[in-house]
């Protein structure tokens, strides 16, 4: 069962002592400090967004047109937050998405790996991007017991996706994540105005030095041929066939994560794919679209627990993603607050964050006498202020 919510009563106990918390309790203020410490450059492409962001604005305020009606007399002194998905038993709903940069967000240039360790000490699982600063190898030992995702970007040389396929399987990974939407990067003015794009410069491309048909490729170290072959290489847009034939490539699960039509979900399905992975790159690549959450509730009918479901975009507190699992997301990823977390305070400001959203996340459904998910999606309503509907 869970004790998440155990987090509140070790900060209020250490403040009796004069130890007052070293890191931001709340997203605001955790993102004004964060952003103050990261390279310009570095923060235009953590923070910023397609088009004028709008979508991006619309993925966070969109949790404010649901609400959690609490139910009383239900004696939630003790609360199930386990999730069973691809064959494993996660103690929480909580994830850490991808985040292509991540491994140049503090640590020294070791952010991938900072991930892990503190996915070793939470019990949170990560996925981890094919843009990596170590090589896959090299990030999954960190992780300890707790699960971790590999997301492919799925390059046009089939060879070398099956090469990175192949080495997470052999690195112990527990499924495979297919990006679907960013096979081009959208239009992002933000980068755009400051000329930046971190892998032209050579950056978080470890897994493709360290992988032997890329190297083929290149039959070089030049890093500027290097960056000419990952141009020439990277972003393939694939279609239903491509799902066949990544599907043949590994016994892993394979999560496809960009999904929001419930055709597309259905289809997927029946193509083999093991779990569908509701997100809209957290506004990054498409603008002017629907919120990933105003697109999640349809997604989870269509699917109807054949697989489970995953979700992302604007979770920004322990709130929203309790919000997320009413809606029927299976679990729920982060993105920004964790980048943000670790640029201000390396693992250990990580590992605050992910137990701060878990406590909360609990307490929530303490106080609301909810025991489990089935509760939370059972009481989940559209609020009287907010324009959705079920």
């Amino acid at each position: 069962m869970s004790q998440f919510a155990d987090y509140q009563n070790e900060i209020y106990l250490a403040a009796l002592g004069g130890n007052l918390p070293e890191f931001p309790m709340d997203y605001a203020t955790l993102e004004r400090k964060a952003t103050a410490s990261l390279p310009e450059t570095l923060l235009d492409y953590i923070a910023g967004g397609a088009g004028d962001e709008l979508t991006q604005r619309r993925n966070a305020e969109a949790f404010a047109d649901w609400g959690l009606v609490p139910r009383m007399f239900v004696g939630a002194t003790e609360r199930d937050l386990t999730v069973e998905a691809f064959g494993k038993t996660f103690a929480s709903p909580l994830f850490m998405a991808p985040v292509g940069v991540i491994g140049l967000v503090g640590e020294n240039g070791h952010g991938d790996i900072a991930v892990a360790k503190a996915s070793a000490q939470t019990g949170v699982p990560a996925m981890y991007s094919t843009l990596m600063e170590d090589p896959l190898e090299d990030v999954r030992p960190h992780a300890g017991d707790t699960p971790s995702f590999f997301q492919l970007y799925t390059p046009k040389n089939r060879e070398l996706a099956e090469s990175l396929v192949r080495r997470a399987e052999a690195a112990g990974y527990a499924g495979i994540t297919v990006t679907l939407d960013t096979w081009v990067p959208g239009w992002r003015p933000r980068d755009l105005a400051s000329g930046n794009f971190p892998q032209l410069r050579g950056h978080v491309l470890r897994n493709y030095t360290s992988d032997p048909v890329f190297k083929a490729m290149v039959g070089s170290d030049d890093p500027k041929l290097i960056v000419l072959h990952w141009i020439a290489t990277f972003g393939h847009s694939l279609t239903w066939d491509d799902l066949t034939w990544l599907r043949s490539l590994t016994d892993l699960p394979i999560i496809l994560k960009g999904i929001s039509h419930p055709d597309d979900a259905r289809k997927a399905i029946d193509f083999g794919a093991n779990g569908i992975y509701v997100s809209n790159h957290g506004g990054r690549q498409a603008n002017g679209g629907l919120s990933a959450l105003e697109t999640l509730p349809k997604v989870v009918e269509a699917v109807n627990d054949a697989v489970p479901v995953l979700f992302d975009s604007g979770v920004r507190s322990g709130a929203d993603v309790v919000k997320a699992i009413g809606l029927g997301a299976t679990m729920v990823g982060l993105g920004r607050p964790y980048v943000y977390a670790l640029a201000l305070g390396g693992v250990r400001g990580l590992v605050h964050l992910l137990r701060g959203y878990l406590a909360e996340a609990d307490l929530l459904l303490a106080v609301n006498g909810y025991p489990n998910a089935d509760a939370v999606r059972a009481n989940t309503v559209p609020s009287t202020f907010g324009n959705a509907s079920r």
